[in-house]
């Protein structure tokens, strides 16, 4: 079984409230020296079967129709190592 990762975040270009807000708390609890804060999602598929050209076509799909609003977010699609059969 393989695990491809979406990552979605926010467009540049649009507000991050809870980045901002992030941003803001960090040197109150003494992180110094962060610039800038971007809050995103991330989701873990585990797929079935091989992780082709049509699998990740249809991952790029629900990505773009479900996991994202590709309006004011972007997304990226990244396949991590096959977990080894125990």
């Amino acid at each position: 079984m393989a695990r491809v990762v979406v990552d979605v975040m926010l467009k540049p270009e649009i507000l991050d409230p809870q980045g901002q807000a992030v941003q803001r708390a960090l040197p109150r609890l003494g992180f110094e020296g962060i610039a800038g804060v971007r809050q995103g999602k991330r989701f873990e598929l585990e797929v079935e079967g091989p992780v082709d050209d049509a699998a990740l076509s249809r991952i790029h799909e629900m990505a773009e129709t479900f996991l994202a609003n590709t309006v004011i977010e972007d997304f990226t699609v990244t396949v991590e190592k096959a977990e080894e059969p125990k």
